[in-house]
């Protein structure tokens, strides 16, 4: 069986029927957590943006680069949003693919409907499809895939962008295959980006709209990929090292993808925030200047990159477990602000990172994905020993922001990315027939 032509029509059929309201409101929803997400990235690392363009010399154009009082060409707007909407590791994401979706997807989109002068309808539709794309691909091949060290938003990503784009621009069945079979032969992202202070996590998603672009081109110029670009010693064995691989359903026990993402309250990898939650319950009860130890039991593959205590930067910090936790616990809150390269040098929390122990759990490791949870013992100066569990933390799709979180974390963003026109972009993105050229001149 041609596993890539079966999944491509399994798209089709889905692309073909109408969508669900609750699911384009949850879409709504997603493009202004990216708006402000990426936004407030460009804020986050001006001074590595300044030496950039100050080497590159990015040509010119009239493509909005967000948060960078830019207007660049197709391309390096397109690299640029995908490296300033994952710069502070707070876009949206599903445990159970363990997968950034909207970054990489977005990233793509918005240019493109720039360029075609498209509404938001359009660019809504398109991308709930490539959210699935992405999705489904991952949740196929994880968690082996993860273990083998690969990035699925870099991976899984680009196919899905690729997709959602190729809807977007109206491509026919042959062209769509095509670019996806590009896409297949550009896949990639590398874990270690997450390890010893790196700082090259969001390249993966920058490279990954790029290329997501690249392969839409080649197929538009016309260059044939494989027949099976999935089968064989394709995608699927380059991925998992396996002959065959389990190509799960689209609409995964019967939900959308897009409506399993999680919106993260907390500014730090979603590995970190059962073990975050659980210090802000335990702030009630205990001042940090009391703690003597505090004991963390997760699932496995939370573990491995985010155990560490020696935190150089803030980047090292938003991958920590146990500096996520202090400062859940000297601050009641997890923010912009608690990962600054301020707060990453102050001694108070660093000495309680250092107190802090993380390590995997059997039963809480059998019950990941549908459970993600984080069990926080924390051992009191005078030997009194207090206890909580979290398994479903704010943000995740059994735990959503209300409406009014959602916003103040939206506005929150956009304040930070010294955007002025928040409240009216919000708007915009909910009125009927509004053109993505009119949100980016607000960007």
């Amino acid at each position: 069986m041609n596993q890539s032509r079966f999944y491509l029509k399994a798209i089709e059929a889905l692309r073909n029927k109408d969508i669900p309201e609750e699911v384009m409101e949850r879409a709504k929803q997603s493009l202004l957590d990216y708006l402000a997400v990426c936004a407030a990235g460009a804020a986050f690392q001006r001074a590595k943006l300044e030496k950039y363009i100050a080497f590159a010399l990015p040509e010119e154009g009239s493509f909005t680069a967000i948060g960078m009082g830019k207007r660049l060409a197709l391309k390096e707007t397109v690299f640029l949003n995908g490296l300033n909407s994952h710069a502070l590791d707070f876009d949206d994401g599903t445990n159970s693919g363990i997968i950034h979706l909207g970054s990489p997807i977005f990233s793509l989109l918005l240019p493109l409907a720039e360029r075609y002068d498209l509404n938001v309808e359009d660019v809504l539709k398109a991308a709930v499809i490539g959210y699935e794309t992405s999705y489904t691909m991952a949740v196929s091949i994880q968690p082996g895939h993860k273990a083998m060290g690969y990035h699925a938003t870099g991976t899984c990503g680009v196919l899905g962008a690729t997709i959602a784009a190729s809807y977007l621009l109206g491509f026919t069945e042959e062209e769509r295959f095509q670019a996806f079979a590009a896409a297949c032969v550009s896949a990639s992202g590398m874990l270690k980006v997450l390890d010893d202070g790196s700082e090259l996590k969001p390249y993966n998603v920058a490279k990954t709209a790029l290329l997501a672009l690249t392969s839409l081109q080649m197929a538009k110029a016309g260059f044939k990929g494989h027949y099976d670009p999935l089968g064989g010693r394709g995608f699927f064995k380059m991925m998992t090292g396996k002959e065959e691989v389990e190509l799960k359903p689209l609409l995964l026990h019967g939900t959308y993808a897009i409506m399993k993402t999680y919106t993260k309250p907390y500014a730090s990898c979603r590995y970190t925030h059962p073990s975050v939650e659980a210090a802000i319950h335990l702030r009630d009860q205990v001042n940090a200047s009391e703690v003597d130890r505090i004991d963390i039991k997760t699932y496995s593959l939370a573990v491995a990159g985010h155990e560490h205590t020696e935190i150089p930067g803030s980047y090292s910090a938003k991958m920590s477990i146990p500096y996520a936790t202090a400062v859940g616990l000297i601050y009641g809150k997890a923010g912009l602000q608690e990962f600054s390269e301020e707060k990453v040098r102050d001694d108070s929390i660093l000495s309680l990172t250092k107190r802090i122990h993380v390590e995997a759990d059997e039963a809480l490791s059998e019950a990941f994905p549908d459970i993600q949870a984080a069990v926080v013992s924390l051992r009191k100066t005078d030997g009194t020993v207090l206890t909580e569990r979290v398994d479903f933390p704010k943000g995740e799709p059994e735990n959503p922001l209300t409406e009014s979180e959602f916003k103040e974390r939206y506005c929150g963003l956009m304040e930070y990315g010294h955007q002025l026109h928040g409240e009216e972009i919000y708007r915009l993105v909910h009125s009927h027939d509004t053109k993505i050229k009119e949100i980016m001149k607000l960007m």
